[in-house]
């Protein structure tokens, strides 16, 4: 059986009102992920991982270059939607709807292993 603790969850994260999700939170939620990957499996899961860690540093380094301006994800994609690099490859803005979509994706395959199907194939 796969029994994880996380330290950092989804559901700690306060959000800020009018603010949105603050953006430490979220990634350090984001990095306790990680382990979860390469424990469902290493192979099978390693392009998703790489994915997965590839788009959390993007957002990581957008945030590292002023965190107080960038305290949270909201922040971020406004600067980069009023800055015109939204859309720009390798954005953390790009990032981060590839990381929600990386999310969306392991809920559902988890959702699906919960509640009963033994075949990854078939989850996945």
């Amino acid at each position: 059986s796969l029994l994880l603790v996380l330290d950092t969850r989804f559901s700690d994260i306060e959000l800020r009102e009018e603010e949105g999700i603050p953006t430490e939170e979220f990634l350090e939620s984001c990095y306790a992920i990680v382990p979860v990957l390469d424990k469902l499996g290493p192979t099978v899961f390693a392009p998703v991982k790489m994915d997965f860690v590839g788009n959390i540093k993007k957002i990581n380094q957008k945030f590292i270059t002023n965190k107080e301006e960038f305290d949270t994800l909201q922040k971020i994609v406004l600067h980069e939607v009023n800055a015109g690099v939204a859309q720009v490859r390798n954005s953390a803005t790009e990032a981060l709807l590839w990381l929600k979509r990386g999310l969306k994706f392991l809920k559902g395959f988890l959702t699906e292993v919960k509640n009963g199907e033994k075949n990854i194939q078939t989850a996945l």
